[in-house]
């Protein structure tokens, strides 16, 4: 299957919402770190791919979309990969986004001994994909910030050709459908994960997404 739409958001942007509107429109299935958690071959191919190996053609075999982290670490690989593909940033403003992500992703991830025995692989790849390689090293809240405004920018830059949609689910499905070419459902855009379902889920076994 090939891959028709790539997510550049970084978790906590609204993306389980995204994917969820995405399969409503016919984009699915649509790959999130919800299909990663609890996949062994998932996560050792993704700590392969943070290894510098990635294999984003078996990664997303059966899937024509994908959101979140891991691919908004790699959506500019996987943009080589699959060159007709469109680019989708799951848009929130970096401070906004940061008091989230701090208080949420990020102690998840640098709070080692709390991870749980049997999901170490998983937080282990997290690791490397989120703070090695979509924050290039930084866990300092300027650091992350940079990070994430020249990951937006990067997508701003290719909006320009056609490519690209920077999408802020306020926004509703209007600007989605029209960059997708998508009939407007009749329901309400989808809402989902809020700040305390993240946690729930995480702490209830690993189960989380990371929107």
């Amino acid at each position: 299957m090939t891959l028709k739409i790539v997510g550049a958001g970084f978790g906590r942007t609204g993306t389980y919402s995204l994917k969820a509107g995405l399969e409503q429109l016919g984009f699915g299935p649509c790959h999130h770190m919800s299909n990663v958690i609890n996949d062994p071959d998932q996560i050792a191919r993704w700590s392969k791919a943070a290894s510098g190996k990635p294999d984003l053609n078996r990664i997303f075999q059966g899937f024509s979309s994908a959101v979140d982290f891991p691919v908004a670490a790699f959506w500019q690989e996987a943009m080589a990969d699959w060159p007709d593909a469109r680019v989708i940033l799951s848009y929130r403003d970096a401070e906004d986004w940061y008091e989230s992500f701090s208080q949420t992703i990020l102690p998840l991830v640098l709070d080692k001994a709390s991870w749980p025995q049997k999901s170490r692989p998983w937080f282990e790849m997290l690791e490397m994909i989120i703070i090695g390689k979509a924050l290039h090293g930084r866990t300092d809240r300027e650091g992350i910030l940079t990070a994430y405004r020249a990951n937006e920018q990067a997508v701003r830059d290719l909006v320009r050709t056609g490519r690209a949609l920077i999408f802020d689910a306020a926004d509703g499905w209007s600007p989605l459908c029209s960059f997708l070419g998508a009939d407007l459902p009749a329901t309400a855009y989808p809402q989902t994960n809020a700040r305390t379902d993240f946690f729930a889920s995480v702490k209830s076994g690993t189960t989380a997404p990371a929107a």
